[in-house]
């Protein structure tokens, strides 16, 4: 008997565990990433979380590093901006319109690299720069040339803010201190942690 209820038993634990791996991988798959975030959006619901990396805003801060104002009342507030081990910085932030109409998102935000422009509305304009190290750093681009940022937004509703974040390679460590830049937004200096 014993045998039977420990055999049972076993299966009773591996069958709990594929149960709560798949749970959490259903779970993981509600944060709206892949190529969804390729297509525009036309209704202008900008509060949903439309990242396309589920721990983007992990690490925020109860203060914004830094507020950077825009034209047509954008204002961006970055969050945070945590260094990784595979080499790169995330900056999370959010994108708000403060003006009293909806705003169409400049396409200047996507900067003017052809590769970029050519997969859409994106913040792939975006640069961090190291005064100290007198050092560019671009957003990131995968292997087909998108860009490692939200993208697919093209109007945000007057009040409605919309979570963003930004994939850089990462500078010297002893760079922590960074200006960041995005076309037709004042730059501001914020700190890199980890």
């Amino acid at each position: 008997m014993s045998m039977r209820f420990t055999t049972k038993a076993r299966r009773g634990v591996v069958a709990l565990t594929v149960a709560a791996g798949l749970a959490l991988g259903v779970a993981g798959c509600g944060g709206g990433g892949g190529d969804d975030n390729k297509k525009p959006d036309t209704s202008a619901s900008a509060t949903k979380d439309r990242n396309s990396d589920p721990s983007a805003q992990e690490g925020q801060a109860d203060e914004p590093l830094a507020e950077l104002r825009g034209s047509d009342g954008l204002l961006l507030q970055i969050v945070s901006a945590q260094r990784d081990a595979g080499g790169f910085v995330t900056v999370n932030a959010t994108l708000k319109n403060d003006g009293a109409k909806s705003t169409v998102v400049p396409a200047a935000l996507s900067g003017n690299e052809t590769e970029i422009v050519r997969n859409g509305r994106s913040l792939g304009g975006a640069t961090l720069v190291d005064s100290k190290g007198k050092k560019r750093y671009y957003v990131l681009r995968d292997t087909d040339g998108r860009p490692l940022t939200t993208t697919g937004f093209s109007t945000i509703k007057a009040g409605e803010s919309l979570s963003v974040f930004m994939q850089f390679p990462a500078p010297p460590t002893d760079a922590s201190e960074v200006t960041f830049q995005l076309p037709t937004f004042a730059s501001g200096t914020i700190q890199i942690s980890g």
